[in-house]
């Protein structure tokens, strides 16, 4: 299963994709909201795992 987190604050994002790798998932980081953006037009992911507070990231 390949995932993508976005998650601005890098520490907590580090940890999640390491706890979330050593259970065999594919993971990929995105830190800005632009980052997000370009990842999620280029490839497809199986679940998205979001920062609801993402700098940038105006409703």
């Amino acid at each position: 299963m390949k995932l993508l987190v976005i998650e601005d604050e890098r520490e907590l994002s580090d940890s999640i994709v390491a706890y979330l790798s050593a259970e065999d998932y594919l993971c990929e980081q995105a830190f800005t909201y632009s980052d997000a953006r370009m990842r999620l037009g280029v490839y497809d992911y199986d679940c998205v795992l979001l920062d609801l507070m993402l700098p940038g990231a105006a409703a």
